[in-house]
């Protein structure tokens, strides 16, 4: 016999952000539970944040609106991958967001595609999404 099981979605996000708010109404109205872990409060790792950039590049990993970037303090375009999660680990506001995790796999940022076929939904994709509406830079706190 066979059991349905939902899957488990885990959604990282800064709270407060306007973006990872209508991203998680989406996923409301789709029907998908989850839960939220506030990415300011998590305890990351090496190991943890490679999981999540398996496959990206350094300048998809990057919170483009985190105001050390776009005050144009740090220079993301040097940086390895290595060096761009040593200092992610140390300034989580750095980490481009939503991370989620979908059972075993983990998506930075919220590719409406992939996310509906891990799911196995089919969420709208508003042109939108994933865009910051807020005309102040992201800061830690």
């Amino acid at each position: 016999m066979k059991f349905y099981t939902k899957p488990v979605v885990v959604f990282y996000e800064k709270k407060g952000c306007g973006g990872n708010a209508r991203q998680k109404a989406l996923l409301k109205n789709a029907g998908v539970e989850f839960e939220v872990k506030d990415i300011l409060n998590v305890v990351w790792t090496k190991e943890l944040l490679e999981s999540f950039f398996k496959d990206l590049s350094v300048e998809n990993i990057f919170n483009m609106s985190a105001l050390k970037i776009k005050n144009n303090a740090l220079d993301i375009t040097v940086l390895s991958k290595e060096e761009a999660i040593e200092l992610m680990i140390k300034e989580p506001i750095l980490i481009k967001r939503p991370l989620l995790e979908i059972n075993q796999t983990k998506v930075c940022g919220f590719d409406i595609d992939t996310i509906n076929e891990l799911l196995h939904i089919r969420m709208p994709k508003p042109k939108d999404i994933n865009e910051c509406k807020s005309n102040t830079p992201c800061k830690s706190v």
